[in-house]
């Protein structure tokens, strides 16, 4: 997947370390801006949590991965739960 974003956004931006690229479930185009590369955010979290606990895991996304700013090109997170 990563290799075909890059072939249609030069100049995209992809979280790291590489492992996170399990989570990437597409290319998200928005009116008037550039495309952005799309992450499912439960299987970021399920990722972080490999290393640390559910919660930690939780914290850490929305202070570190959320919270990030990267410019236009910023990726965005979709939370691909089905509704309770």
């Amino acid at each position: 997947m990563r290799e075909r974003i890059m072939y249609e956004i030069e100049s995209a931006i992809f979280l790291e370390p590489k492992s996170f690229d399990e989570a990437i479930i597409g290319i998200a185009y928005r009116f008037g801006m550039e495309p952005v590369v799309t992450y499912d955010r439960t299987i970021v979290i399920d990722i972080l949590a490999r290393e640390m606990t559910r919660e930690e895991a939780e914290e850490f996304f929305e202070f570190n991965t959320i919270g990030s700013w990267m410019g236009d090109l910023t990726p965005i997170f979709v939370d691909t739960r089905p509704a309770e």
